[in-house]
């Protein structure tokens, strides 16, 4: 077995595609994942499923399941434990002196974009906020607001043609802490 981290986009935002946690819950055990835990209210899920399946059928299954129960579709990104401790090992805005965690966030792909759609990419700044793309993950850092920068899911989902969704730094940290201890 081995514990995997859904991360779904656009529930519960303003009052629409309100999806309560205890259901989302009784969802993932329905589809037969275990220990399945939630935390807050935007859709992040810790779960053990089998090591060997991928994270793409994952994915695929609970958007599916989703879809049965509610009626509308949500993207639903998979990453392993071992990924999140690995993103958190190599944010490359860490090493800038005085940065403000706070600020930093994490822009998760569906999958890896495709050679071309990543070099288009490079034509883009909007100072003062910056992003670096690594494989799967866009590492983001918004010396304001992240609600007023340009570098919001819908840009790199047109950009990289890939669906995407975006968590705060403090949130990553406390997903990684959560399941690597086993409480919620």
């Amino acid at each position: 077995m081995a514990t995997f981290i859904s991360i779904l986009r656009g529930i519960n935002v303003s009052g629409h595609r309100k999806v309560r946690m205890a259901e989302l819950k009784n969802l993932y055990e329905d589809a037969g994942f275990m220990d399945v835990k939630t935390y807050i209210q935007s859709g992040n899920v810790i779960f053990e499923a089998p090591a060997r399946v991928s994270g793409q059928a994952i994915a695929g299954k609970l958007e599916k399941a989703i879809y049965t129960r509610y009626g509308f579709e949500i993207p639903v990104i998979i990453r392993t434990l071992v990924q999140l401790q690995q993103l958190i090992s190599s944010n490359p805005f860490l090493k800038t002196d005085h940065i403000n965690t706070e600020k930093l966030h994490v822009t998760f792909l569906s999958q890896k974009p495709a050679p071309q759609e990543t070099k288009n990419l490079e034509n883009y700044r909007y100072p003062p906020d910056a992003f670096i793309l690594k494989g799967e993950d866009v590492f983001l850092h918004c010396p304001d607001t992240y609600g007023n920068t340009k570098l919001s899911n819908k840009f790199f989902e047109n950009k990289l043609k890939v669906k995407a969704t975006t968590r705060n730094w403090k949130t990553i940290n406390k997903l990684v802490a959560l399941a690597g201890d086993g409480s919620i």
